[in-house]
């Protein structure tokens, strides 16, 4: 795995994080592949139970990098590159979002500066926001003559509705944490210095808690915002028939009925 991002697993946390500090994160080939490839090693580890994604330095990720972006445009249209530079968005955009989305077990983003672009899309699709009270969003897409990737169609109108949504995405500008925790992006807002503390607490305490039944709620809510209310319904009673014969739901009623703190295995 290439050094711009760094896969820690400790615990059952698996720890990604986006390490290129001197470009803010920005997306170049290197780090959007090693990203894609270290989610998917995530999700496919049946040792990780919970992820969180955070970004080195003054910024989350900061999206496209447009160094790179604007080289590979201009040999495009020479000739002399492959013709794909917008592939990107199959080849690595939208297995980063699909594994962060998908994976069976739940995702913190801990947003530390600035999330942008595709940043802001892999933070969108993520389970669980805790943002420094320095740090923002903006979409940019438009800014940059370019429509929304990374899932943000998707996402962002779920998290704060169509109307808000086309604002931010036609007129692209930096939303501050505040407005963040307003417009529901954000769960919860923390002092910068206390950031990878708490964010590593709720992950730390999501990786000990009972992966089976997460991975059946990110599956319930992800089904019931494109189905009817009684396929919904139906839904609902498949996956709690599978929660109520999990090993871990028999353990927190044991632990229940005798009164103690329960010990979940993730089965």
């Amino acid at each position: 795995m290439a050094d711009t991002v760094l896969y820690d697993l400790t615990e059952g946390l698996a720890t990604i994080t986006l390490n290129r500090p001197d470009a803010m994160n920005a997306l170049n080939i290197d780090t959007k592949v090693a990203l894609r490839d270290a989610l998917l090693e995530a999700a496919e580890d049946p040792a990780v139970r919970a992820v969180l994604l955070i970004g080195s330095g003054r910024a989350f990720c900061v999206g496209q990098d447009l160094k790179e972006h604007i080289g590979l445009l201009a040999a495009d249209r020479e000739g002399s590159g492959e013709g794909s530079t917008m592939s990107t968005v199959s080849l690595h955009y939208n297995p980063i979002v699909t594994a962060i989305a998908g994976m069976p077990k739940p995702v913190v983003a801990a947003v530390n500066g600035v999330a942008a672009g595709a940043g802001a899309g892999f933070a969108f699709a993520a389970d669980y926001r805790i943002v420094a009270d320095t740090a923002s969003f903006n979409t940019s897409f438009a800014g940059v003559a370019l429509t929304a990737d990374s899932g943000v169609s998707w996402t962002l109108q779920r998290l704060i509705g169509y109307g808000r949504a086309a604002d931010l995405l036609l007129f692209p500008r930096g939303i501050d944490a505040q407005e963040a925790l307003d417009l529901g992006i954000a769960h919860r807002v923390v002092p910068a210095a206390e950031l990878a503390a708490e964010a590593a607490a709720v992950a730390r305490r999501l990786a000990e808690g009972p992966t089976a039944a997460y991975a059946a709620l990110k599956e319930s809510l992800a089904f019931a915002a494109g189905h009817t209310l009684t396929e919904a319904l139906g839904k609902e009673d498949e996956l709690q028939r599978r929660a109520g014969a999990s090993d871990d739901h028999a353990i927190a009623v044991n632990a229940f009925v005798n009164k103690e703190k329960p010990r979940f295995t993730g089965r």
